[in-house]
Parts: structure tokens; C-alpha cells; sequence
């Protein structure tokens, strides 16, 4: 299925991202078709860009559309797959949740339960598996995954990362608390569940007005609607106070978003047709 791509404007902001061309995807939440379309687009933008070409998922590929385990197989593919040198995988809270209940640990449980629930969506991806690997599954484990997803995809997942930064851009799935330690906020391990800030954090982030100390930072996590009522920017999608998000509310609003970001300015890339009443954001 072929889905309409549109691209923005260059706009103007004080990105310093070392002459890379970078182009950061937000939330796809199991929208395949979507992701394919910007992935597409993404390889004729780079075949004509300057500079170290790179590629950074912020994270929350999975849950709630209608195909998480092609969203992984794409985003497991290399650079080469898409004309760029780089690639980088951001962890975001949908995958913490997913992997504490595969690892186990102390929060297995809650995590596991709140992955599963209607709101989080977690459900339909493990249906999604169960179906693949021909055999019903009441929980996931890490054969289930293995099987279902393969050895590339569950190494991929084992090597997310909690953040990228690059010059004096800060890439992240949720954002950062200006109030913490940036290296011990970034740094703490995704195992912490929701005490993994960085995966999580939209209030006390979206509506800081005081900047990150110099760094920009470009997120995802906090779908439109909710963005607004949070910043209280009519355009979530526009660089302001210092940051940029990306979320474009995907499973719920029909679209993926993603920008190309080079230095001192940025364009934004949404791949899909808008539904015509979105469905309300959970996060």
C-alpha cells in the first residue's frame, strides 16, 4: 500500500548537528504501511544530501496499529536499506514495557500488565506474534519474541538505546526534567521502569519555558492533543523553547512524523492520510 508523503518547508533553527543530515522518526505504533512511506521518502532525501547521512528512531515503534512486527522488521533493517551511513535505535516507554515483561525482573509483572492493557495496546502486538509463531500466547516470553520476530529483530531490541546526542542536540524519547542532572537523568537504566524518566516525561517538560541549558532537544512520546493541552502550542510539530517533537499520534491520528534535520535548519516529513475523527491519545 502506497501512502502519501508530504514535506515541509526548510524552517529555520539553531540545530547543531556536526554537518550531519539527520532524519529522526517519531512514534509509528505499528503502522507499517506509514513507516514505509517515510522510509522511502527518506532514501530519496539522502541519496541527495551532504555530509554523514544518519537515521534515528525515537522510539515506540510498537503497540496499537495494525502491524508491529513489519514496523519491526523495517526498523531492524541497516543503513544501506534507506542511503544512510547510520543508523540508531531509540528505546521508548512501549519498549521498556515490552522488554520488562520479557526479561522479568522486579517490575515484570506491573509492566507486563500495564504493556497488555486496552490503553497501551500491547495486546495486539502479542496477538500479532501468537499468529506468527502458530501457537496462542497468553504472555510474552523471549522465545515467543524469538520466534515471532527472529534473531536480527531481537538483537536490535536488545541494543536500543536510551538517547543520541549529537552537537548540541539532544535526541530522546520523552524529553528531559530541566530540574535533574542531564547525564544522570539520561543514564538511568530503562530496567527502572517508569523511573526511566527520559522514556516517560511529558509534564514538567512540555511546559518549561526556561530552556536545557543549550541543549535542543527532539523528542517523541507526547501525541498532539496532548502536547497542546501540555505546551500549549497550537503546532507541536514546530521547534519552540528549545525543543521539537515528532509525535504525530500515528495509530490514533493516521499519521507518522518524522523531520530532517541539518545544521540551523530542519523540514518535517508526515507520511499518511489524517483520519477523520483521531482517536483520543493515551501516550
Amino acid at each position: 500500500m502506497s501512502v502519501p508523503v508530504s514535506i515541509s518547508d526548510w524552517k529555520s533553527a539553531p540545530f547543531d548537528v556536526k554537518g550531519e543530515t539527520v532524519f529522526a522518526i517519531g512514534d509509528v505504533h505499528g503502522c507499517a504501511d506509514e513507516l514505509a512511506g517515510l522510509l522511502g521518502a527518506i532514501a530519496g532525501l539522502a541519496r541527495d544530501a551532504t555530509g554523514r547521512r544518519r537515521l534515528i528512531y525515537l522510539g515506540d515503534m510498537i503497540n496499537r496499529g495494525p502491524d508491529s512486527i513489519r514496523v519491526l522488521e523495517l526498523w531492524a533493517q541497516n543503513g544501506e536499506a534507506h542511503d544512510v551511513d547510520h543508523v540508531d535505535r531509540l528505546m521508548g516507554n512501549h519498549e521498556i514495557m515490552m522488554m520488562l515483561a520479557v526479561t522479568g525482573g522486579p517490575h515484570a509483572h506491573k509492566a507486563e500488565t500495564m504493556w497488555l492493557s486496552k490503553r497501551m495496546g500491547g495486546h495486539v502486538l502479542l496477538d500479532q506474534m501468537a499468529a506468527k509463531a502458530g501457537h496462542p500466547a497468553t504472555h510474552a516470553s523471549q522465545e515467543l519474541l524469538a520466534e515471532a520476530l527472529g534473531d536480527a529483530v531481537v538483537h536490535r531490541l536488545q541494543g536500543m538505546r536510551s538517547h543520541v546526542r549529537l552537537g548540541n542536540t539532544l535526541f530522546v524519547h520523552g524529553g528531559l526534567d530541566p530540574h535533574a542532572d542531564p547525564d544522570e537523568f539520561l543514564t538511568r537504566p530503562w530496567t527502572l521502569f517508569t523511573e526511566a524518566r527520559w522514556a516517560w516525561i511529558n509534564h514538567g517538560f512540555l511546559d518549561w519555558k526556561g530552556g536545557f541549558g543549550g541543549t535542543l532537544v527532539v523528542h517523541g512520546h507526547t501525541p498532539p492533543d496532548k502536547h497542546r493541552a501540555i505546551s500549549g502550542l497550537e503546532d507541536p510539530h514546530l521547534f519552540e523553547g528549545d525543543r521539537l517533537g515528532l509525535d504525530g499520534g500515528s495509530a490514533r491520528t493516521g499519521i507518522v512524523t518524522a523531520a530532517e534535520i541539518q545544521d540551523g535548519r530542519y523540514r518535517l516529513l508526515k507520511a499518511g492520510t489524517p483520519f477523520a475523527s483521531p482517536l483520543p491519545s493515551e501516550g
